[in-house]
């Protein structure tokens, strides 16, 4: 990335400012000695704005940034000490958004050891199995996840919240040297539909990263930002790394909760808040504060944007809200902003600078706009394979996102969904998240999802699952005579569901294959 443009952006971020030449010149060690890992980012944080607010939990906990990084050294001084963990293991972490997960993340990364972000949704069952093929070495949990922990093998080390603060509070004194072996933290993908792979993310090599994303999404340096979404997710990780790297004060909450997530907004007066789709979607259903937060920046990642939800909460909070798409693999791949979703509510924008968007037939060729491609992505953050061994197709330098889509006359990227998605129903290709969108704007539905199922006429068909917001009530002919309406007569679900909820992961993705267990 051209150094002009970095220095354009940072300075018009605020990360330019001038400070204490002795506090800059710290700063801008941490990162030569430590790099930009989390240890890295929080250590130059720590040397600049050693006093400030760094995390305030729902619990009322505040710590400094001075603080915060004591404590992730004390917790990596008795780990190596005490339990004997060292560069090149692996540690799991089931944790839900607080203080100790990022001191527990970075405590990990001083080391040299690889943090496996473990999904809170996990079951028993799954957790065994990520265990087992993450060779954990240690795994810090919650206290809330002590009984689902109890079937790992025994000699597996665990430490519940108690514990970890037993951990901070007796560290022996020493010092801590950059590890001869970055750690990699390592992200489950989302298992909607199998088992979660784990995806080793890269350490940035600079403030390329940063700086893609803080060119499109209007972040500044001492923000104060609420993480809503999970960390343990790519989009809330990558959250925690701005705001680290921006010396934000960071907001978090255990769950969300729509009604306590505006007021905290309003609490702390937040600048920006990083969420999932499904949050904001929640965040309509209860009556908005007065006066409004004052957010400048509601940045959502991890699902398709449902159709009408963009308009309808800008209407309310003000063009505020920005679109990214991404994955766990590619990182990022376009950034859509608040001028974009006008124009294309379920748009997922543009490719921010740097990074490469292609539309690629089967054949690794591109094809004319407006028609639907493989989404192949480039940029400096693509993930450095699977911990199975196993990658994903590549063209050129650009990585396979899994997912099929189309850039329309604007250059905006429009995701039909995935690959896998798209079902042949009588000879038509069909992708269901059309018909979502659609459903998805009636006045009655609180959420919609379709998928394909078997048909032994048309090979499959669609089903539409929906559910409805208290009181209200739909029929199934009305609703597929409302689909007929505005798609092609194939696109009309045959079978209309009514269901209380959708099942969601923990980063509010549907659950397919638990809609499917419907069929048997």
């Amino acid at each position: 990335m051209d150094l002009p443009f970095i220095v354009a952006t940072l300075t018009r971020r605020g990360l330019l400012t001038p400070g204490s030449p002795i506090r800059v010149a710290s700063q801008l060690n941490a990162l030569r000695t430590w790099g930009w890992s989390l240890a890295g980012e929080l250590r130059q944080a720590a040397a600049r704005d050693p006093g400030r607010t760094a995390v305030i939990d729902e619990n009322g906990v505040e710590l400094t940034y001075h603080d915060l990084l004591d404590r992730a050294e004390r917790m990596a001084r008795s780990m190596r000490a005490g339990l004997g963990v060292q560069a090149g293991d692996r540690i799991g972490v089931l944790c839900r958004n607080h203080h100790g997960l990022i001191e527990t993340i970075v405590a990990a990364t001083l080391l040299g050891v690889d943090a496996v972000l473990v999904n809170t949704g996990l079951s028993a069952s799954q957790l065994g199995t990520v265990a087992s093929e993450q060779r954990l070495r240690l795994l810090v949990h919650d206290d809330e996840f002590a009984e689902r922990v109890l079937g790992l093998p025994a000699e597996l080390p665990r430490l519940d919240e108690r514990a970890r603060e037993e951990l901070v509070a007796g560290a022996l004194p020493g010092d801590l040297h950059p590890p001869e072996r970055d750690g990699r933290i390592i992200v489950l993908t989302s298992g909607t539909t199998g088992t979660p792979k784990g995806a080793r993310r890269p350490t940035p090599s600079g403030f390329g990263p940063l700086v893609s994303i803080i060119d499109r999404i209007p972040l500044h340096a001492r923000d104060r930002v609420m993480i809503a979404a999970p960390i343990f997710h790519t989009w809330g990780f990558a959250a925690l790394q701005v705001c680290l790297a921006l010396r934000a004060t960071i907001v978090l909450h255990r769950r969300f909760d729509p009604a306590a997530t505006l007021a905290a907004l309003t609490e702390h007066q937040c600048d920006a808040l990083f969420a999932v789709p499904v949050m904001v979607q929640r965040l309509l259903e209860v009556p908005p504060p007065d006066p409004r937060p004052p957010l400048k920046v509601v940045a959502v990642s991890g699902s398709a944007l449902p159709g009408g939800l963009a308009p309808k909460f800008m209407d309310i909070y003000g063009d505020v809200l920005y679109n990214l798409y991404g994955s766990t693999e590619v990182s990022w791949a376009s950034i859509g902003g608040p001028q974009d979703l006008r124009q294309a509510p379920t748009t997922a924008g543009r490719p921010p600078h740097g990074t490469r968007l292609e539309m690629l037939d089967d054949d690794g060729q591109p094809v004319p706009e407006g028609r639907v491609g493989r989404i192949f992505v480039g940029n400096e953050m693509l993930f450095e394979g699977y911990t199975s061994g196993a990658s994903r197709e590549t063209h050129d330098g650009l990585l396979d996102t899994g997912d099929l889509g189309r850039l329309n006359a604007d250059g905006l990227l429009l995701v039909d969904g995935r690959a896998d998605d798209m079902i042949v129903s009588g000879g038509e290709n069909l992708f269901p998240s059309e018909v979502e969108d659609l459903l998805a704007q009636l006045p009655q539905v609180r959420e919609a999802a379709v998928i394909g199922v078997p048909d032994p006429e048309y090979g499959q068909r669609l089903s539409a699952f929906l559910a409805l917001h208290p009181g209200e009530t739909l029929d199934p002919e009305a609703v597929r005579e409302y689909v007929r309406h505005f798609l092609a007569r194939f696109s009309v679900p045959r079978d209309v569901i009514f269901v209380k909820y959708l099942p969601r992961n923990a980063t509010g993705k549907v659950l397919t294959r638990e809609l499917r267990r419907y069929y048997g």
